[in-house]
């Protein structure tokens, strides 16, 4: 039996908190950022759709034009 190799960090190193309390640079929240250690993958890969949805609707998401 293969064992699962744990979902990476998606931090960047640009490590400083919105007023909100998400991350800059990974968009978690300082919850998360303290409990990514201890998060199953299935709770990693949840997070990081949570932050792919607030890089989106914070508008960082850098869009390559279709032709």
């Amino acid at each position: 039996m293969e064992v699962e190799r744990p979902v990476r960090s998606p931090c960047v190193s640009v490590c400083a908190l919105d007023d909100a309390d998400i991350c800059i640079g990974c968009q978690r929240t300082a919850d998360e950022i303290t409990r990514w250690g201890r998060m199953s993958n299935d709770e990693r890969r949840s997070v990081l759709l949570l932050c792919a949805e607030r890089t989106r609707a914070a508008g960082l998401f850098l869009v390559q034009p279709t032709s």
